[in-house]
C-alpha cells in the first residue's frame, strides 16, 4: 500500500535482460536505504517489485501488461524523471489517501493554467473512468494524491490544483498539454459506482 505522498523523484532507464523487460530507477542518495529485493516501490504510481539493487539503482521487471496500461514505456523512451514512493508501514502517517499502486487508466493533459499561486492541470480520461471521479474527491496522478477541483463528465475531463510544495517535490510541474499521466481511481469509489451501475442496469 501507498499514500500518494511522493517523497522524491528518480531517473528511469532500460536495462538489458533476458526475458521480461527490466527497468532501473536511479533515486537520490538515501531513498533506497533498507530496501531489499522483493520490496514494493511506486514508480509514477505503478507498484513495482524490486528485482535487483546495484550501482545506486533499483531494478524492476515489468511485464507487457504493465507497459501497455501505464506510461512507463513512454518515460523510458524520453528518459524522463519519475515520482517515487516507498510502501507504507503500519503506524506511518497517512497524509494522502490509501493507494494500491494499480493504475486504473491513463489521462491526457488537455490544458495547463499557471499564474501567481496557480498551477492547474485539466485532464481527460477515456472510457467510463470519469464516472468514478467526483468534485472534491481524491485521485492519484502519477502516484500523487490530489483533490479533484471540478469535473466535466460529458467531456470526460477534470481539473486538479497543484500546490507549490507538490510542484517542488514531484515531476508534475513539467507536464504539458499532450502528455499522458497514470491515474489510480480510489478502489472504494470505483466499487460503489460499478455496483450501483449494475443494479440500475438490471432494473
Amino acid at each position: 500500500m501507498f499514500t500518494g505522498i511522493v517523497t522524491t523523484t528518480g531517473t528511469l532507464r532500460a536495462v538489458e535482460n533476458d526475458g521480461a523487460q527490466r527497468i532501473a530507477v536511479e533515486p537520490p542518495a538515501g531513498f533506497a536505504d533498507g530496501i531489499a529485493t522483493g520490496a514494493s516501490v511506486a514508480v509514477d504510481g505503478a507498484c513495482l517489485t524490486v528485482s535487483a539493487i546495484g550501482n545506486g539503482a533499483l531494478e524492476f521487471d515489468v511485464v507487457a501488461e504493465t507497459l501497455a496500461r501505464t506510461t512507463l514505456g513512454e518515460r523510458l523512451a524520453d528518459g524522463g524523471a519519475v515520482n517515487l514512493e516507498r510502501s507504507a508501514r503500519l503506524g506511518d502517517e497517512v497524509g494522502g489517501h490509501l493507494l494500491s499502486g494499480h493504475v486504473s487508466t491513463v489521462a491526457e493533459v488537455v490544458a495547463v493554467e499557471t499564474g501567481e499561486g496557480v498551477h492547474d492541470l485539466r485532464l481527460r480520461v477515456g472510457g467510463n473512468a470519469i464516472a468514478c471521479i467526483f468534485e472534491k474527491g481524491f485521485v492519484a496522478i502519477d502516484g500523487i494524491s490530489l483533490t479533484v477541483g471540478r469535473t466535466w463528465p460529458a467531456e470526460g475531463e477534470f481539473i486538479v490544483h497543484i500546490i507549490p510544495e507538490t510542484l517542488a517535490r514531484t515531476t508534475i510541474g513539467a507536464r504539458q498539454p499532450g502528455d499522458r499521466l497514470n491515474v489510480e481511481i480510489d478502489a472504494t469509489t470505483r466499487a460503489v459506482v460499478e455496483t450501483v451501475t449494475r443494479i440500475m442496469e438490471a432494473r
